[in-house]
């Protein structure tokens, strides 16, 4: 009887380090590099465990956090806000539609920020390409005497709210 539980035992060990991946294996499945993979562990994005030849291995939900960390970075969420979210789920389970929609709820405001910021600035830039002066009279971009650097670090005219 003792046998049998201990096989039971084994199988399920066996069953279970089946279903955890190698960093090849996330890579390759989450279409990033190696040195990607250990750079979001190493920014506390992703966990693993090691195995015992001292492998990395993964579960297979850290694909799905992987697919939140591309996604949120192509829209230019940063790394600080994608860890705030992720934390707060349980690691290593699949995140559920009502999840994702919660985490990608919180950054929504974040992306509507950004996107006012964008279209300011391509009006902008807009109105400096069609007018072609090439002044440094009376261009808003102008900068006599560097009062702007003696505002602060950053780009100044960028950063002020927008005149509507």
């Amino acid at each position: 009887m003792k046998s049998k539980a201990k096989s039971g035992a084994k199988a399920k060990a066996v069953n279970a380090e089946a279903r955890e991946l190698s960093v090849g294996e996330v890579a390759r499945r989450a279409g990033v590099a190696v040195s990607a993979i250990h750079f979001y562990e190493s920014k506390g994005l992703i966990n693993s465990c090691r195995n015992a030849g001292n492998q990395r291995r993964y579960s297979p939900g850290v694909l799905r956090y992987l697919a939140i960390v591309k996604v949120a970075q192509r829209v230019g969420i940063s790394l600080e806000e994608i860890r705030e979210v992720l934390g707060t789920y349980d690691y290593g389970r699949k995140m559920c539609a009502t999840q994702w929609k919660a985490s990608a709820s919180k950054w929504r405001d974040s992306l509507d920020q950004r996107i006012e910021t964008l279209l300011r600035l391509r009006n902008e830039i807009d109105g400096c390409i069609g007018c072609g002066c090439l002044s440094l009279k009376c261009c808003p971009l102008r900068n006599p005497d560097d009062v702007l650097g003696k505002e602060g670090p950053g780009a100044r005219i960028l950063e002020r709210p927008s005149k509507t």
